[in-house]
């Protein structure tokens, strides 16, 4: 996969892995992470799907309709690039922390769907529940913030809150920010994206 890593300066803060919306690219997160976690490692990456000639990180059939397949599919591809750059980068694959927004914040929740062990923690903007009818594994490991809108024309509250209420009956520990926005991110969520950063890594 295309991708940026960018060695940082503290060695104990976790690697952020940095997931894009559509229409991105592996560059785009990264002043998102100077603002939360600037000591940190980033590993930016490009999603491997284009719609519309867009990179996306996984297909959709519509509008919050995700391809259910080539969502598992990307997911588990996505799980082992992680692993190959653990190893090409010497970084500690058991401290990876993922900041997605919209289409990069769905595949990293579609990662603690599906993967136990996979992070230690995610801050997910503007996220909605990748798959339903799905065991997911124990997060009792893994921390995990949640910054959405009120007004998210993409997606409607209730579908956030259930991605929270999965992932606390999956035993994580869940933090939710919401702003009176839309899918936008706005300045508050990063602000306390990096208070929770702040409180749980650092």
């Amino acid at each position: 996969m295309e991708h940026i890593f960018k060695q940082g300066t503290n060695p104990n803060a976790p690697v952020l892995l940095l997931l894009h919306g559509t229409g991105g690219n592996e560059r785009d997160l990264l002043p998102l992470a100077d603002m939360i976690a600037p000591e940190a490692s980033t590993l930016g990456v490009r999603g491997n799907v284009l719609e519309n000639g867009m990179p996306r990180f996984f297909r959709r059939l519509a509008e919050g309709v995700f391809d259910e397949q080539d969502l598992i599919y990307r997911t588990k591809e996505l799980r082992d690039f992680i692993d190959d750059m653990a190893i090409r980068y010497e970084f500690n694959r058991s401290r990876v922390l993922a900041i997605g927004y919209s289409n990069g914040a769905n595949i990293a929740a579609s990662l603690l769907y599906h993967y136990e062990d996979v992070l230690s923690g995610a801050i997910l903007f503007h996220a909605m529940v990748p798959l339903r009818n799905i065991e997911i594994p124990d997060l009792s490991k893994t921390s995990v913030f949640i910054g959405a809108g009120k007004f998210d024309p993409l997606i409607p509250e209730q579908e956030t809150k259930e991605l929270a209420q999965q992932l606390r009956q999956a035993n994580s520990t869940v933090s939710e920010f919401w702003t009176n926005g839309g899918h936008q991110l706005t300045k508050d969520e990063v602000e306390q994206a990096k208070l929770w950063y702040d409180n749980n890594f650092s």
